[in-house]
């Protein structure tokens, strides 16, 4: 079904599950539920938070196809960025004309397939690292010509400290510029360079030190990031220069030589993103899980539920209840693998539902094969995840 976003209204968590909870009351659990209002509100805030500058959608915080589409349709969205490379040429044969691979692949098949796809090659870049990938990338392609972008740290670095995610080799544009020669020596086309930086984006602002950390980080990026540019392109013009996520688009949108910035998660509004103060996603992804147990007054029991988050294992990576109101999670059992008990004063009755919201954003549809639509109070229609379209690329 076609996903048409306009502008909608700030929804409150149990507001939203409420609503999410009634629309579907003749439907089966477990299910999975989109707020299309919550949805439309998300999208145009990613837009007006990134000021002008062009949002790329990361489609491994979507995975599903309509929504992808109409984000591609608001103005102010631009390309996807996609997280494998036979994913990514799925999509640019399914018509959308920008696609970044978002990182570095050694999946020779793929790599060939893209090659001997003249639309694809056109609409997909790579991204790399290191010489290693090109060499990959040019055996298994067997053709020059394939389009790619430099992925540079964008981590902060204090003394010996390592503050961010740890993706890239390539930092300083000494070494940028040496990756783009190596890929243009071995014939491919050096069209941008991409900064990620995880310690600004996906970081909620839970502390003073945190703040002043994300300050500093920016400030740092921002006198890097130009001189990297400047050494990758040369006497030219690069493509693309991206940044940013959900959690820092306003900081890579204000900086002069970022030509596009990347949000996704945003638009499902997870709970990952309920510590940000600079903004407010509207919760608009959610799951219900049937109850089939009462083993005790005060404990209901759950069918499947372990849908833990990627991330650093721990408290913050496993789903949260959120309807009905007071519900917690056990914590000598957790989210399960085929059952999930949860603990409160008042508990729902077997055949009731529980509502869930995830940890991050386009991982818990890996669990469903479909998501219903919910619009005004009504379901309106469903669409497949990538897993419903057999999309899983690992």
């Amino acid at each position: 079904m076609t996903v048409s976003l306009r502008p909608g209204a700030t929804t409150s968590v149990a507001v939203a599950a409420t609503r999410l909870d009634a629309a579907t009351a003749h439907l089966d659990a477990p299910l999975l539920a989109l707020d299309l209002g919550a949805l439309r509100a998300n999208a145009a805030d990613l837009v007006v938070r990134a000021a002008g500058t062009p949002v790329r959608v990361a489609s491994k915080s979507v995975r599903c196809r309509a929504v992808l589409d109409a984000a591609l349709g608001t103005p102010g969205f631009r390309g996807v960025m996609a997280y494998a490379v036979r994913e990514a040429v799925l999509l640019a044969r399914a018509g959308v004309d920008d696609v970044l691979l978002g990182y570095p692949s050694v999946d020779r098949g793929a790599l060939a397939e893209l090659a001997a796809d003249p639309v694809a090659r056109q609409r997909v870049t790579l991204m790399v690292d290191d010489p290693a990938q090109l060499r990959i990338a040019r055996d298994a392609a067997g053709r020059a010509g394939l389009r790619v972008c430099i992925d540079v740290d964008a981590s902060l670095r204090i003394g010996p400290l390592h503050l961010g995610v740890r993706r890239s080799p390539v930092r300083t544009p000494s070494q940028a510029a040496a990756l783009a020669s190596a890929a243009r020596r071995l014939g491919f086309d050096v069209v941008g360079v991409m900064f990620y930086e995880a310690q600004v984006a996906g970081l909620p602002d839970s502390s003073l030190a945190v703040r002043l950390v994300k300050r500093v980080s920016i400030g740092e990026l921002a006198h890097r990031r130009a001189a990297v540019v400047a050494a990758v392109a040369g006497n030219g013009q690069l493509e693309i220069v991206n940044s940013g996520g959900t959690g820092s688009l306003e900081s890579s949108a204000a900086d002069p030589v970022v030509t596009e910035v990347t949000a996704g998660s945003g638009l499902y509004g997870p709970t990952l993103f309920d510590g940000y103060r600079a903004f407010t996603p509207r919760p608009a992804l959610m799951f219900a899980l049937p109850v089939v147990r009462r083993p005790a007054a005060a404990v209901a029991t759950t069918f499947g539920g372990g849908y833990i988050a990627s991330g650093p294992a721990g408290a913050s990576r496993v789903p949260t209840p959120v309807y009905p109101a007071g519900l917690r999670l056990l914590g000598t059992e957790g989210a399960g693998e085929v059952q999930t008990p949860v603990r409160g004063r008042t508990v729902p009755a077997i055949g009731d539902r529980v509502w869930w919201r995830h940890t991050k954003a386009g991982e818990i549809c890996e669990r469903f094969t479909g998501m219903h639509l919910v619009e005004d109070g009504h379901v309106v229609g469903s669409t497949p995840t990538y897993r419903g379209e057999g999309w899983t690329f690992g």
